[in-house]
């Protein structure tokens, strides 16, 4: 039975690995594809304002300094959405890499539970034979 629950639980992990995978190379493929539009918000950093129900709560000093903070990112963010396009090559790769990395290292936690499970049941056995023994006295 505890063999059942273990694997049943290295098999539910893996599954979510997976979905886990599979979602993040999907939002990575989509910022990849997105790359180009992206860029053009960046570029509208400077146009940016606090919420109007947030306006109240901030120092004007520190709505300013955030707004040159991103107006100087802007460029930097630039550059890098730009450089995008040429990631995406490698981006399912280094997915499945990661994906295959930790698949293998839950089928081996998966089996390092197995041996455990098996060292107890057979350490349990053993027990239970020798307190039915009888020693000598002598």
């Amino acid at each position: 039975m505890f063999y059942a629950i273990n694997w049943f639980v290295v098999v539910v992990l893996l599954a979510l690995w997976s979905f886990t995978a599979w979602a993040l190379h999907a939002l990575a493929a989509w910022t990849v594809s997105n790359a180009g539009a992206l860029s053009g918000a960046a570029s509208g950093v400077g146009g940016l304002r606090l919420p109007d129900w947030l306006a109240p709560w901030v120092p004007p000093e520190i709505a300013q300094s955030l707004t040159a903070l991103l107006s100087g990112l802007g460029p930097v963010v630039e550059s890098l959405l730009q450089a995008a396009p040429a990631v995406a090559g490698g981006l399912t790769m280094a997915t499945w890499a990661v994906w295959g990395i930790g698949s293998a290292l839950l089928v081996l936690f998966g089996a390092g539970l197995h041996l455990l499970i098996a060292l107890w049941r057979r350490g349990g056995g053993s027990y239970g034979s020798h307190s039915a023994r009888t020693l000598p006295t002598g």
